[in-house]
């Protein structure tokens, strides 16, 4: 499933399709990460019951769509997600975007090189007394974390294939202790004040996962079948991510605790929660350094990946320094207003665009730059960012719902505008 590389077009032969729920099991891998319990964590600290379980499920319900349409896109058309994007922002445009997913994956070293710095200083508290400056810990992790990203990536792969079922145990043990200690009735009479807004709450679920769902074309085209793209985002974000998302505010309301690891010690898994979050955060860092490598790239094929995997490796542990994790929620509504429009125009742009468009010999010819795209881009990443603004109406009330809607119109009305307007223009011309 894995021979063709991500700018390959059309090259997958059928020995390489696989049944879907193969393809499923890469993905649910995913759900079952720091990032998405650190999520379900903070969501349910800054709602209130009833607005957390809502935000979980639109949050989930909205990434499932997302995610199958382009998970579908990308087992239909066989194109990875680096291709879908050339295809509907234009090489240059795809290179933009490209920027940006670098970028995101900048701040998730930073939010994972925090996290990695407050567990050793907690395990070097408690087992030894001793408290080391963290900005220091954040500097050795960092440069760490670039070399087993350089020289020992395979092995860091072989590790994040471990942690899932590991995290998977986690959950079960989260919820077997929860249920323990508080029932489910119990849990839906706490009463808390709510420090988010619904709106904020969706976006910090949408936002925790939404590069995930914009790049399932990478493994769904290996799907045999179409609908798999479908099955896929289903099972990894309708059920998998929900479940995980509902246990980790589940355990903190029965456990009292909402940081990750503060949680897993209160469940009584001692020396394991410093282990799990430890080599979790370095696993997630090492593989988000070699994303982002392969993001630029793709930008900028002339420069070799190592020199990437150090720019960006320092650029993250820079940002570490303005403690990215404690601003975490503003992070993940940050990443839902930037990529869930880009979704929006790959979306539109497939159902809106004549079939040969998406086929191998027009990527020969494929335009340089969309402008309806990046407008389209810009104008719904906008409505998301400033969504409380008196002067930006809403339609639904939740951003990220509304930036894909805007994103889409927005984008069909412009790829038919604007070549009208142009076609006038040199009609306009070759009349003088």
């Amino acid at each position: 499933m894995d021979k063709p590389s991500s700018g390959d077009v059309a090259h997958i032969k059928d020995l390489h399709l696989v049944p879907w729920p193969r393809v499923a099991a890469v993905s649910v891998m995913i759900a079952f990460s720091l990032p998405t319990f650190m999520s379900g964590l903070e969501v349910y600290n800054g709602l209130s019951v009833s607005d957390h379980l809502i935000a979980l499920i639109v949050g989930s319900i909205l990434l499932t769509l997302i995610g199958a349409t382009m998970g579908v896109i990308g087992a239909k058309t066989r194109m990875s997600s680096y291709v879908l994007v050339r295809i509907a922002f234009g090489d240059a445009g795809a290179g933009i975007v490209n920027i940006a997913f670098a970028l995101s994956l900048i701040g998730w070293f930073g939010v994972n090189i925090d996290l990695f710095a407050g567990a050793v200083n907690k395990l070097l508290s408690e087992r030894y007394d001793l408290l080391l400056p963290e900005w220091g810990i954040e500097v050795g992790a960092g440069i760490c974390m670039i070399a087993t990203t350089v020289f020992g990536f395979k092995a860091i792969n072989i590790l994040a294939s471990l942690m899932a079922p590991i995290l998977a145990v986690v959950t079960a043990v989260m919820f077997w202790f929860a249920f323990a200690e508080i029932s489910f009735a119990d849990y839906w009479a706490i009463e808390k004040e709510a420090t988010l807004s619904l709106s904020d709450g969706v976006g910090a679920i949408v936002g925790g996962i939404i590069v995930g769902a914009i790049i399932l074309p990478d493994i769904t085209r290996f799907s045999a079948n179409w609908r798999g793209g479908a099955y896929t985002a289903f099972w990894s974000y309708m059920v998998v991510e929900l479940i995980v998302l509902f246990v980790a505010g589940f355990a903190a309301a029965a456990i009292g605790e909402t940081g990750i690891l503060n949680l897993m010690l209160g469940l009584g898994l001692g020396l394991a929660a410093f282990i799990i979050v430890i080599a979790g955060s370095w696993v997630l860092n090492s593989l988000n350094l070699y994303s982002t490598m392969l993001s630029v790239e793709a930008t900028f094929p002339k420069v070799k990946g190592g020199g990437y995997v150090i720019l960006f490796g320092l650029a993250g542990v820079v940002a570490a320094f303005f403690n990215i994790l404690d601003y975490f929620i503003s992070f993940l509504v940050f990443l839902t207003a930037i990529f869930v429009p880009v979704a929006g125009v790959i979306i539109a742009d497939y159902l809106l665009a004549p079939a040969q468009k998406y086929h191998a010999k027009t990527l020969e010819k494929n335009q340089k730059f969309s402008l309806p795209a990046c407008i389209a881009w810009l104008v719904g990443a906008g409505i998301s960012v400033f969504d409380d603004s008196p002067f930006v109406p809403s339609i639904s009330s939740i951003s990220a719902l509304d930036a894909i809607l805007v994103t889409g119109l927005l984008y069909w009305l412009l790829s038919r505008l604007l070549p009208l307007a142009a076609n006038k223009q040199d009609t306009s011309n070759n009349s003088q």
